[in-house]
This record gives C-alpha cells, structure tokens and sequence, in this order.
C-alpha cells in the first residue's frame, strides 16, 4: 500500500458504484480524503443545481463516513490556483473521473502537466459515460453529425466490448482530514426560498438514484415508448438529475434494464435516450462553437426579436396557451419539466415568439435540476432548426393540438393552472373560446400574448430569409 494520501477530486460522481476514480483511490492507499472544488461562479447561473448540489454532498459525506473517507468541500475562484498551491507539497496521489466537456478535458490536461513537473503520481478514469468520446466515429474517422447512425455504432461498440470487472471501493483503515478552511454543505444553498417545494419531491443520493431506477424497470419501462409522451401521467424515469450528478452510473442504467427485461420496444427506447446523451456529449466535444453560438453558421443571420414583455410571460407561465404555461409553472415549482413539453414550450419561444434559443438555454440552466450543457444546449438547438440531426425549422408545434393530443383530458394543464380548472374538457386548451360569466378572460386567465396561425407565418417568413 501507498503511504502518501490518496486524493480523489470530486466532480460529478456523487456514487459508491462504479466510480472508478474512487475505487482505484481506496485500491492504493489506506488513506483517501475526497474532496469537491465550489466555483460559486459556475453556479451563479444553475441556482436550481446549487440545491441538488448541496443536498447530494451532505448525503454523499454520510456514505463516505461509513468508508472512513472524509469529504471536504472547499471554495475556490479558480481550479488552477488551486492545485498550483495544492501541489507545493507531494505527499498525495490524485484521482478523478473524467467530465466530457471541452473546458474539463482541457483543464486535465493543464492539471496532468502540473504533476509531471512535480512529479506527484495520478490517475484519470473514465467518467459517466458508455463509451469514450474518441472510441465512436464514422469509417472515415469524421465525427457523426446524424443520431440514427451514431447510436447503432456506438450501441455496437459497447455491446462487443469486453465488460470490465466489477471492481468495488475498499474501506480505509482510518478517516483523514486533509484541507484546511472547509465549508459545509448548507453553504451552497441558494439564497432564495423558491427550492422548498423540491424538497417535498426530490432526494438527491444514490441510494434513491437506484431504488427510482427499480421502480422504473418493474413498473414503466415496457411501457415507456408510448408513455414517455404523456405529461399527465409518471410515464419516465425522471433520472435525468441524478444522472447529472453522477449519483448513478450510465452503465448501471443499461446492465440493470437488460437484467430485467427482455429488450422490450419500451427498454430499446429507453436506452436510446442514453444514446441520446452519448450524441450530445459527442457533438460539443467535436463542434465546442455550438455551446455559444449555432451549430449551423447560417443561423447566425436569423432576425431575432428582443421582446422583453414576451419572455417574462413565456418565464411566468402566462402565455395564454395552456400547455405552454403549465410547462413552465412545472419547471419552477419542480426543477424539472417533462419531456414532451420542453419541445412545445422550446418551439413556442422560438418560432411563436422568434426570441433567440440562447434566452431559453438560459432559463432552462437556471431553473432544471438536470441541467447540464450538452443535453440543454443541444436540446435548444434540436428545437430551434440550427443543431445537428435538428428538427426542420419550418416544424412547428401547434400549441392547441399538442396539448389536445398528448393531455387529452386537460389533467396536466389542470394540475400547473388552478384556474382553469373548471372549464370543460374541451376547451381547456383554448380558453379564449369559452364563453361564461364566472370565467373572465384577460383578469383569471391572460389572452394569448400571440395568434398561434399569424405567429406561424411570421416564423416561415423569418425562416426565408436565410
């Protein structure tokens, strides 16, 4: 055994299993201490997160206690200084898991440069993810730009590789404290009461990451090709920020639903949204001008509209256009959103409202607990036309069909505006058609702050013009 310390950087892998970096820590030393690096600058835009965040490091530190692991959480302006001082001395080894952004990886590379000079020991894992970044590209070696064909190549990839042996974290003789001017989680709560309503529906641990995933695959996921569609009902694993966070492993994800299923049309869906998350991480490792500007350069000449009175209602929910509202009331109180509608609600302020996606990509990191800026960033563009594989910009969600087709009954709409909830069936998405003395259009509902068939034409006519 390694006398030194063992280091482990903490980033996003709030787990036990799985974690590679950690296991290859407690394998080499009998001393680790883990450690999270606090940029309150990285989360002065998640606010959301910093909740997720602070709850996930209290519950991680208890599961490290019970491998005499301490975590210590230290806030700093810059990584940089902080290893540059860290590294003054050389009794420790460093671990840590990849994260597949183009500013991490470039960062592993600074961080590996300053312990060859110093000639302190390190070693870097592979982060969550199925496969590496390198590992899937096109026979000509060029990055794929299209889904489809990614995932059946890199499903292939994964599937034949040979699966590596389930290696678990040791229990270390003794807990160590290492750091000096530790903060306590409570710390990085943001300073606004709005996340209470979280606490009632969140519980950010691995254990929960993997007791949700069970009730998943026993209860929902045949059925999940179709369901998955429908906001009324739980028809998701709503694992996205655990996933965010690292508190459960793609790999688990994908052995536990082949486990226990036969790969049902429901299970293949599933596991394609992993592919989903692959691609994402793929495309702004190859094209990084994407998580600032349009993956598709003549997108640069689109007349936007800055509208500030439209974005604060399509924020607040009162866009007049019911499944647009109660999307976004679902993302406040929740931190989360459902799927289907963060397409009509991101179709919405794009192509009803023509505001740049860039304001929505904003809102959304702000206020989604699984906010991460390959899946939001590529999401937004996917919406907007200008991404990869994008949906075709003259696509345009209706809002009232939509909301027709997939809340039929009107419960989900219902559930996010009280106040349309007695209006019949029928009209609940469009309530400007309902005519009764004790609903009055404008005081208990808004107007729509658009007509969906003008807006639409407006749109194509934006469209033409690149």
């Amino acid at each position: 055994m390694n006398k030194k310390v063992g280091l482990f950087w903490l980033r996003e892998d709030f787990r036990i299993i799985k974690n590679d970096g950690l296991i290859e820590a407690t394998k080499h030393h009998d001393q680790v201490v883990v450690f999270f690096l606090y940029k309150e600058n990285t989360y002065k835009c998640q606010q959301a997160q910093k909740w997720w965040l602070s709850k996930s490091l209290l519950n991680f530190q208890k599961n490290l206690k019970n491998y005499n692991i301490n975590l210590e959480i230290i806030q700093t302006e810059s990584f940089k200084s902080f290893f540059d001082t860290l590294t003054k001395n050389n009794d420790f080894s460093l671990y840590w898991n990849k994260v597949y952004e183009p500013d991490y990886l470039k960062f592993d590379n600074v961080l590996t440069r300053i312990l060859e000079e110093k000639n302190i020991s390190y070693k870097i894992c592979k982060g969550n993810i199925l496969n590496e970044i390198k590992e899937i590209k096109k026979s000509d070696g060029t990055p794929f730009k299209v889904f489809t064909p990614f995932w059946r190549t890199a499903e292939k990839y994964y599937i034949d590789k040979i699966p590596s042996e389930e290696k678990k974290i040791k229990k270390c003789i003794q807990k160590k404290g290492y750091l000096k001017n530790n903060i306590k989680p409570e710390k990085i709560l943001p300073s606004e009461n709005w996340f209470k309503s979280f606490e009632k529906i969140w519980s950010p641990s691995e254990e929960n990451a993997l007791k949700e995933l069970k009730s998943f695959i026993k209860k929902r996921i045949k059925d999940y090709s179709e369901a998955r569609n429908f906001p009324n009902i739980i028809g998701t694993s709503k694992l996205s920020p655990f996933i965010k966070f690292g508190q459960i492993h793609v790999e688990t994800l994908w052995n536990e639903c082949l486990k226990n299923s036969n790969k049902s049309k429901g299970t293949s869906k599933y596991l394609a949204e992993i592919g989903w998350r692959e691609f994402n991480y793929s495309l702004i490792n190859y094209f990084p001008h994407m998580l600032k500007k349009n993956y598709s350069k003549k997108f640069d000449k689109f007349p936007w509209e800055k509208n500030l009175k439209f974005l604060k209602a399509w924020k607040k929910g009162l866009t007049g256009y019911p499944i647009v509202d109660a999307g976004m009331r679902e993302l406040y109180s929740t931190g989360w959103m459902h799927n289907r509608v963060r397409m009509i609600v991101g179709s919405f302020l794009v192509k009803h409202l023509l505001i740049d996606w860039k304001e929505g990509e904003k809102y959304f990191r702000n206020c989604l607990l699984d906010y991460s800026a390959a899946s939001n960033i590529a999401g937004w563009q996917w919406v907007a036309g200008c991404g990869a594989d994008a949906a075709p910009y003259f696509r345009i969600f209706n809002p009232i069909l939509q909301g027709e087709k997939f809340d039929k009954e009107g419960e989900y709409v219902k559930k996010w505006i009280p106040e349309l909830k007695s209006l019949p069936k029928r009209f609940i998405h469009k309530p400007w058609e309902f005519q009764d003395k004790n609903f009055r259009l404008g005081v208990d509902y808004p107007f729509p702050i658009v007509n969906h068939e003008k807006a639409r034409a407006r749109a194509l006519a934006a469209f033409k013009k690149i």
